[in-house]
């Protein structure tokens, strides 16, 4: 079973991805898991799956100035 919270999901994940699996696809048919639902969760949190690094990163050090990124809902 995985979390449900994202925020302790992208944890796992990408712990599972840095230690046992070489892909996305991997880690999700070993543990049965719908790959949209990790994308969805994960993108709600401005993360993305990075293929070259294996991991979920976020664009938020892109960014010269806070207010520069994107606002979250209950930012508005």
């Amino acid at each position: 079973m995985i979390p449900r919270d994202p925020i302790i999901l992208l944890s796992f994940v990408n712990l599972k991805l840095r230690d046992f699996y070489p892909s996305l696809d991997a880690f999700c048919a070993s543990e049965c898991v719908d790959k949209d639902y990790i994308l969805d969760k994960l993108e709600s949190l401005d993360y993305e799956y990075n293929e070259e690094t294996n991991q979920f990163t976020t664009h938020w050090g892109d960014y010269a100035y806070p207010d520069e990124r994107p606002k979250y809902p209950w930012e508005t």
